[in-house]
């Protein structure tokens, strides 16, 4: 299978299992996945009313360029790579997008 194809199967399913826990949680808010496989973008959607305060927040975005995740944001307590890891997904084609282009080279996952 082309690499491509397997970490798009591989985040959708990361991803949708990141937004049932969510919608799990005790609030009013619901979780939703978005994907864009054309574009190589994806998306965990936080939306709705949390108390008297109103979420629309995005606590996940994945990137997939070049046969490589990019972690664009992570807003999770455990963090999303570890869930791309434990899915088989080798540190080497993880790129923390968030992190400086001049640290990542000390992160121990890949460079670009």
């Amino acid at each position: 299978m082309d690499t491509q194809l397997k970490y798009q199967e591989i985040i959708k399913k990361v991803l949708q299992e990141q937004a049932d826990y969510r919608a799990s949680l005790p609030d009013a808010y619901t979780s939703q996945v978005l994907f864009d496989d054309d574009r190589g973008q994806y998306l965990v959607l936080d939306i709705g009313w949390n108390g008297d305060q109103y979420l629309h927040a995005t606590p996940i975005h994945l990137s997939l360029i070049d046969d490589k995740i990019w972690v664009q944001y992570d807003d999770t307590e455990e963090g999303i790579v570890n869930d791309l890891t434990d899915a088989g997904v080798s540190k080497n084609d993880i790129v923390l997008g968030f992190r400086h282009p001049k640290v990542r080279q000390y992160t121990g996952f890949a460079v670009a």
